[in-house]
């Protein structure tokens, strides 16, 4: 059976210093690597991209210091194969060198239809939703997801 959802997730962090401080240069020379690794990961469906192939100009929630990370995957289980595997989980281990810790929820997860990239209007709206509401099935986190929605009876 062919899957009619995809698991859409999107993670914003507030820098500590800019993008082209040299605080931040080993945060910037990952991001090839770990955005390959991504892509060539099981269950990468897409990811949101500038003109450099990375998101690192595009604003979210009208803030220069927040850095945004959104991307659509087959299911929970593929989005945590490779939020924890050992190159991500090296460059994550150093996120406190370059961003400020997290006073409120910086990660949702929601499901789209198969084929859908959801742009960053989307996505704030469905972090906005946790915030408020704590995981439901309009937003959630790894820790405590819901099941795809199942397909509409033809």
């Amino acid at each position: 059976m062919e899957n009619t959802s995809e698991l859409a997730q999107i993670n914003i962090s507030r820098l500590l210093a800019p993008l082209d401080s040299d605080r931040l240069a080993g945060f910037v020379a990952a991001l090839e690597s770990v955005n390959a690794a991504a892509e060539a990961a099981d269950g990468y469906r897409g990811r949101l991209q500038d003109q450099d192939g990375d998101a690192t100009a595009i604003r979210v929630f009208e803030d220069d210091w927040l850095i945004v990370n959104m991307s659509v995957w087959r299911d929970p289980r593929s989005l945590s194969a490779y939020v924890y595997s050992p190159l991500h989980r090296e460059v994550l281990s150093r996120r406190r060198e370059w961003f400020a810790r997290p006073v409120e929820a910086m990660t949702a997860l929601w499901w789209v239809p198969a084929g859908h990239r959801p742009d960053v209007a989307e996505a704030q709206a469905r972090l906005i939703a946790l915030r408020e509401h704590g995981p439901t099935p309009e937003a959630f986190t790894l820790r405590h997801t819901f099941p795809a929605p199942a397909p509409a009876e033809r």
